[in-house]
């Protein structure tokens, strides 16, 4: 069995993600933590194969690494759009992926990783898998601006609320706008909306394009360019 600890900041995705490395028979999520605290005592207690992690643990990075070290764990670093993978490879890591990553191809990279091999994930030459993505382009299509824009801020994490806020519009706006998302995209909350966007890669580039105002900055971080809870937290429901 192969034990996966998903370190993410976002909520939304570190379900989703853990959703579907769970349907796999060989993987199983010993830990989701979203704080600096959680995840190195979720490191050195639950001796984790794979360490999935976002790079606002970028910070702690070198304390990671002796961790992982010691206790032969691989680290797969999720990545934001328009950061370079190699300084993540140079500084330790044995794989890169990007938030616009797929199911399937995510499922890989952990077992690559697994088995002692690398993984770089490489978006931007994914040309045939975007086009042959019809159901992920018809759901774009179907989609305005705007919601596609609540789409990208909910898979980001943000409170209906917050996302009133960056609109300029109210809360109940944002609510009744999300449930004609779910409508018109088949899901019933905001997990199913985030494990949609994971396995369908032209709606995944599609949010990881838009730019959010609010988005906090991430840390800065040396050598680097510019760039399981049962319980969902109570901002995941509508």
């Amino acid at each position: 069995m192969i034990n996966v600890i998903i370190a993410d900041h976002q909520a939304i995705f570190r379900a989703g993600v853990a959703k579907v490395l769970a349907v796999e028979d060989d993987l199983r999520i010993v830990g989701q933590p979203q704080s600096p605290d959680q995840m190195m005592n979720a490191l050195e207690r639950l001796r984790a194969r794979v360490l999935l992690i976002s790079t606002s643990f970028m910070p702690l990075f070198s304390e990671i690494h002796a961790l992982t070290t010691r206790h032969s764990t691989a680290i797969l670093v999720l990545a934001e759009s328009g950061d370079e993978a190699s300084p993540f490879i140079a500084m330790g890591a044995q794989g890169v992926v990007y938030r616009s990553i797929n199911g399937p191809t995510i499922v890989d990279a952990v077992h690559r990783l697994a088995r002692g091999e690398t993984f770089v994930h490489t978006p931007n030459t994914a040309i045939t898998e975007i086009s042959e993505d019809l159901v992920g382009m018809r759901v774009r299509d179907r989609l305005s601006e705007k919601e596609l824009r609540i789409v990208a801020a909910v898979v980001r994490g943000y409170k209906n609320r917050e996302i009133a806020m960056q609109l300029y519009t109210t809360e109940q706006v944002i609510k009744n706008a999300l449930r004609a998302v779910f409508d018109k995209i088949g899901v019933s909350d905001r997990l199913e909306l985030a494990l949609f966007v994971l396995h369908h890669r032209m709606l995944a580039h599609a949010t990881a394009a838009v730019r959010i105002d609010n988005d906090p900055p991430r840390p800065k971080r040396a050598g680097l360019g510019s760039s399981l809870n049962s319980q969902l937290p109570s901002h995941l429901k509508m």
